[in-house]
């Protein structure tokens, strides 16, 4: 695994790009004042109420709260990985992404010369497909439109042995690369090569930029295998990729699932059917690789197997590599079509509505599993009681722990007629429950974000956002805050504060920051929401000088609110209870410097 990503890297990524040319190439946007503005690209809307600002290089959605940095717009608009967003952009710029040494080697990169080779292939097999009239008439056949053909790059590889090899392995390096790619096959006697695909429709496979990483093929006639896919190289991983989901990510309509399926053809059909959130899997089960990709993206996921004997032992094989990734807040569902159908084929017979009423009828994905074992025991009697926990245990332990998996739980007790408490006695897991419900368990308290509101401090709360606020807008003002006041404010107990500090110290480090580098600095922290909903606001003031005298009176203003706070604690605690020596030698301190001023 490749080591972390330099902040430093980071940082400067944000500052070199241009935020407003990134989203102007997706967003029709309108200059106002001294920032853009457009209708929301992430939620329906009349009147724009998302703001781009070039300045703080910032963006904001007053509507659906949508918000971040050129980093946060390609993860939400063009639906890529923290990392695969910072690769885009640093393509752009044209900039390699440098990684920080750590315990994990940094996996070797990939030469550029290969992802081009791949590209020029797909392009040669998308010209045959154009030129032989088999190819075309099959595709015909299949109910492959033109638009679907030219949207996935949709080929042809030549009835021929050595095609590729000819045009693109003229020299002893470019088959070497041929052979890396998994385009060609070394000959097991003697020397040469010969090409992998032959006689095949070609689907290109995509990685989250677009760019080609594999293919698969399927033969035109009755030969075997019926499909073909790339071998694993250093471009494709199976275990990882999905056919189809570089597409969806294209797909601008909003997204709520994902639909798993078994086969590229059935993805292709189903998108040209309107079916836009289809992916499969290449040639492998579902993977909890897969399902990390899969719900970076969506909650729900619907995977969607032929109703014979092989499709449900597929979908058995897929339930049991899925549970790890079973938790609150994700569904995952159970899709079994007639006997003899495949997604293509229905779609192509039933249309989309139909298509989607059966999506929408789908089996959870705990009802799927208790119905599986029903079918595996006779729960009439205690020997099939015994044979159903014993198949469900080693199922129930791949579930992470929490409320999902207590959950499941629950519904196991219930198939077998005994209580919640019983079911765990009878696993083995007696007081199981009152350990996790036991007095000292409970999570801990959160502090309270920065310019978080209380009924005990609203006023001081309000002087932390305050200064926040000012900070986010004027970051460069940072080192004029002078050692006096921090150190005043680092004395201060109230919610907030230590945000504060800490984004003080920060900037007053790297005051050239922009508002779009102190948030992205800021991403994994528990406050990052609220310090970006704090920046979208609209700033009040404009001036940096202004800015800095208000920095220091907000400072200042605190520190007075939280002294006077200590002392009427003081004087309260004195009234009902002897001080002690600490106590009356603070109070002392605090009265005469309080008559002091």
């Amino acid at each position: 695994m490749a080591g972390r990503i330099p902040r430093a890297f980071i940082d400067d990524l944000i500052a070199r790009t241009d935020l407003v040319e990134l989203v102007g190439a997706r967003v029709a946007l309108k200059r106002a004042g001294r920032e853009y503005k457009a209708n929301c690209p992430f939620h329906n809307e009349k009147t724009p109420s998302f703001w781009v600002n070039p300045v703080k290089q910032f963006y904001h959605c007053f509507g659906c709260g949508a918000h971040g940095t050129a980093i946060d717009f390609l993860m939400n608009y063009d639906r890529m990985s923290f990392v695969e967003a910072v690769e885009d952009l640093a393509q752009r710029l044209g900039v390699d992404v440098p990684r920080e040494a750590g315990a994990a080697p940094a996996a070797p990169s990939v030469s550029e010369d290969l992802y081009s080779l791949m590209a020029k292939v797909a392009n040669f097999y998308a010209e045959q497909l154009q030129r032989d009239e088999r190819a075309r008439a099959y595709a015909a056949q299949r109910g492959l439109d033109e638009q679907t053909i030219q949207r996935f790059a949709i080929g042809y590889a030549p009835d021929a042995w050595s095609e590729v090899l000819k045009r693109f392995g003229a020299r002893e390096e470019s088959r070497r690369m041929l052979l890396d790619a998994g385009l060609v096959i070394a000959r097991e006697k003697g020397d040469g090569f010969y090409d992998r695909f032959r006689d095949r429709l070609m689907f290109p496979i995509r990685d989250a930029r677009g760019r080609v990483i594999a293919f698969g093929g399927r033969v035109l006639d009755q030969g075997e295998p019926k499909y073909l896919n790339s071998p694993e190289t250093a471009l494709f991983h199976k275990g990882r990729e999905l056919y189809g989901l570089y597409e969806v990510r294209q797909n601008r309509a909003p997204l709520k699932r994902l639909m798993v399926v078994e086969g590229y053809m059935d993805v292709v059909r189903l998108h040209q059917a309107g079916i836009g959130y289809a992916v499969a899997t290449l040639g492998t089960s579902t993977t909890p690789e897969h399902l990390k990709r899969v719900f970076r993206l969506v909650r729900e996921v619907v995977f969607c197997f032929d109703g014979d004997r092989a499709g449900r032992a597929a979908a058995w094989r897929a339930l049991q590599n899925v549970l790890p990734e079973a938790e609150a807040g994700r569904e995952m569902k159970f899709l079994f079509l007639p006997e003899g159908e495949d997604p293509d084929s229905l779609v192509g017979s039933e249309g989309r509505e139909a298509f989607e009423a059966r999506l929408d009828d789908a089996l959870s994905l705990s009802t799927y599993l208790i119905g599986h074992l029903r079918g595996t025991a006779d729960l009439t009697h205690a020997d099939g009681k015994a044979r159903f926990v014993a198949e469900a245990r080693p199922l129930l332990d791949r579930i992470p722990p929490g409320p999902y998996r207590e959950l499941v739980k629950d519904e196991l007790a219930r198939a077998i007629q005994v209580t919640a408490e019983r079911f765990d006695a009878i696993l083995g897991n007696r007081g199981a429950r009152a350990r996790e419900d036991a007095p000292g368990r409970a999570p801990a308290r959160p502090s309270a974000p920065a310019g978080g509101r209380t009924a005990r401090s609203s006023g001081r709360g309000g002087l932390v956002r305050q200064a926040v606020k000012i900070l986010l807008d004027f970051p460069a003002i940072a080192p004029t805050v002078g050692a006096a006041d921090r150190a005043a404010l680092a004395g201060i107990n109230e919610p907030g504060v230590d945000v504060l500090c800490e984004l003080l110290d920060g900037l007053t480090a790297r005051p050239a920051a922009t508002t779009a580098q102190v948030l992205e600095r800021w991403r994994e922290h528990p406050h990052a929401a609220r310090l970006a909903r704090l920046a979208a606001e609209d700033a009040i003031l404009t001036q940096e000088t202004e800015a800095a005298a208000e920095l220091v009176n907000a400072l200042r203003k605190l520190a007075r609110a939280a002294t006077q706070a200590e002392l009427d604690a003081l004087i309260a605690a004195d009234r009902q209870r002897a001080l002690t020596p600490a106590e009356r030698a603070r109070l002392v301190q605090l009265l005469q410097a309080a008559h002091r001023g």
